[in-house]
């Protein structure tokens, strides 16, 4: 589970790298560069990290669980009106994240992913 919700927000913040690039205008040629680039660099570690987490690499957990922190602070961020819809989203998902993560039958596969490797 957590590790498709994870691959869920790299999905979301590819698209939103996307939808940036798409909105280039000349006034802010540079911003909206950076922010596509931050976009697109975030959406492919957060894929690789998925995807590790898919393959019960004991690594992935530790950037996964950051990238949750900080959606859990985003959301705090968009808590009032308008964005509290957002906000309850972005925290529910991060807290799924970090619970499946902690879980103790997910501590258990990785470890012994620690114990076989080399």
């Amino acid at each position: 589970m957590a590790a498709s919700l994870v691959a869920l927000e790299a999905f979301v913040l590819a698209a939103l790298g996307v939808l940036e690039l798409a909105n280039l205008r000349a006034i802010r040629l540079t911003m909206g560069l950076t922010t596509s680039a931050f976009f697109l660099v975030a959406a492919t570690g957060l894929a690789w990290c998925a995807w590790s987490l898919w393959k019960v690499r004991r690594w992935a957990r530790g950037p996964v669980v950051m990238a949750q922190l900080i959606q859990l602070g985003l959301a705090w961020n968009f808590r009032d009106d308008p964005t509290t819809l957002i906000a309850i989203g972005l925290a529910a998902c991060a807290l799924v994240v970090v619970a499946g993560l902690l879980h103790p039958a997910t501590t258990e596969v990785l470890e012994a992913d620690a114990r076989l490797d080399p």
